[in-house]
């Protein structure tokens, strides 16, 4: 038969072809060698297709939860990746080993300026280039530093009492019901404005989503969260020929509204700078962020340029501010679901005596408060911020995870979600918001249960602005409960939680009053 005959036979066999190596693809998935034998979700082995619509459902970290707790310490969540929870795996993976790197689910966040792909601290995959950059910027987090910025914190609680009480304490009907999911999150990022810019955004004043900044920093989650289960699509949506070749020429280019007002906020101070003026509002405060990472440019212009001093602003916000609200709507309605840990707290904070005349509580005041501090770590742990894998690439050594052996190349992520839910770790009951389990645990359990702790991730990735968060909380929530009583719309009421990579919460409706007007 000339080769010319075969071509017929070929073209009216294509369709059973492609099935046949369609099975053949996704057989060789399935048993690749060393994964063959997790355990997991029968679909998971075959494809990613099974993460990513687990992923749309918004609601991934309860279906990791419930697949750990049926399969143990390493299960199967795609072809080539696998959820760890066994500690000694995960502080390997997580400690300070440079070998482990970053996974392709981290390019997905970069956006497209100019023709190129922005790295940033949070989304790089290059571990001593990380590390170059966390070094540089690493005093500017540092406790010594994170007290400085006190005052500035100080000016947006102010803001948001002055705003509470405007609008809705102490009114009856409707005007009193206060949806208190949403003010935390205007408080957080107003107040990661004050520390970045000494400029709030406006949230609070406004009442309202400055420009659609809170609305674009979900959009930018969700497709992050959905097309970073499968990233080879982010080169068909986002980061293809056409959209990088149309970038690189300013065609149809528009920047998000969190860069454009983080931009305009460089420039300005730029602007003071090279003009040696500074407003009387501001002659007083304390340097921001912004001022320190200019200084950081003026000593290294060629590496740490504009481009990065604009990336990490921004990644500041995106960083810091809903997980932030996260945590503090958590301590919240925790409180408020569980009336006897609201009057622990309240009993503990009765014997600090506030020095501020306005009562917003500082710093050295509460940091130390043990019940506090235990229902701090309880929110983290209970409602971690994040939920979803942080996930990382094993090297050539492998990873030893309990009895399963991991070979190099296979994407492996821990979850918080998961991590914190281990009764080993943390004691009976994880499923309910319980801070005495902070305060009964010896002191040295108390330490293994802090080390364990995955809320802002460890070891050389762990989040730089943990310190702000803490600052921010230990401030903020004594100086609510003192000066106000909070209580449920509907004490029978749940909120609701939605996963586009920070597990956010909605609908925490809430009444406020002053504590000396509350009626008995």
């Amino acid at each position: 038969m000339s080769e010319n005959n075969y071509l017929p036979l070929i073209v009216s066999n294509l369709p059973w072809l492609l099935l046949a190596f369609t099975a053949f693809k996704a057989l060789s998935l399935k048993y690749k060698s060393g994964l063959s034998k997790l355990p997991g979700p029968q679909l998971a082995a075959f494809t990613d297709l099974w993460r990513f619509f687990v992923a749309w459902g918004r609601r991934p970290e309860v279906a990791h939860q419930e697949l750990h707790a049926k399969y143990g310490d390493a299960v199967r969540m795609g072809p080539n990746m696998v959820s760890i929870s066994d500690y000694k795996a995960v502080k390997e993976v997580y400690g300070f080993n440079i070998a482990y790197i970053k996974s392709d689910f981290y390019p997905v966040q970069r956006a497209i300026a100019n023709g190129k792909a922005l790295e940033s601290l949070f989304n790089t995959t290059d571990n001593k280039f990380h590390a170059k950059i966390r070094r540089a910027i690493s005093s500017t987090y540092a406790t010594s530093t994170i007290v400085q910025f006190e005052p500035l914190v100080d000016s947006t609680i102010s803001t948001f009492l002055d705003q509470l009480d405007e609008r809705y304490v102490g009114k009856d009907g409707d005007a009193g019901i206060c949806d208190f999911s949403i003010w935390l999150h205007y408080f957080a990022f107003d107040v990661i404005g004050e520390l970045l810019f000494k400029q709030r955004i406006g949230f609070l004043e406004g009442g309202t989503d400055v420009e659609g900044i809170i609305s674009n920093v979900g959009k930018i989650m969700s497709y992050i969260s959905l097309i970073g289960q499968m990233p080879w699509l982010d080169h068909v949506l986002m980061k293809n020929p056409i959209r990088i070749w149309m970038s690189a020429r300013g065609i149809g280019q528009k920047a998000s509204p969190m860069a454009t007002f983080a931009a305009k906020r460089i420039a300005e101070r730029l602007a003071m700078k090279d003009s040696a003026t500074i407003p009387e509002d501001k002659a007083t405060l304390p340097p921001d962020i912004l001022d320190r990472f200019l200084l950081l440019k003026e000593k290294d212009p060629v590496f740490f340029n504009d481009t990065w001093v604009l990336s990490l602003m921004v990644g500041n916000v995106f960083g810091g501010s809903d997980s932030t609200a996260i945590t503090m709507r958590t301590i919240f309605y925790h409180l408020l679901k569980s009336p006897h840990t609201m009057d622990a707290l309240m009993e503990e904070l009765s014997e600090v005596k506030f020095s501020r005349d306005d009562g917003i509580a500082t710093w050295n005041e509460t940091r130390q408060l043990p019940y506090l501090t235990a229902v701090l770590q309880e929110a983290l742990r209970l409602h971690p911020a994040a939920g979803f894998h942080l996930e990382r690439i094993v090297p050539a050594s492998g990873l030893q995870v309990g009895q399963h052996f991991l070979p190099a190349g296979t994407i492996v992520g821990a979850s918080a979600w998961v991590l914190h839910q281990k009764e080993s770790m943390f004691g009976p009951k994880c499923q309910e918001f319980r801070p005495e389990r902070w305060i009964e645990a010896s002191e040295q359990r108390r330490t293994e249960m802090n080390n364990a702790m995955f809320a802002f991730s460890m070891g050389s990735k762990e989040c730089l602005g943990k310190g702000i968060a803490f600052l921010e909380t230990y401030k903020l929530i004594p100086t609510i409960l003192r000066k106000y009583e909070l209580s449920l719309v509907d004490p029978k009421a749940e909120w609701k939680l939605e996963n586009a990579f920070f597990v956010n919460q909605t609908d925490f409706y809430i009444r406020i009053q002053r504590r000396h007007e509350v009626k008995v």
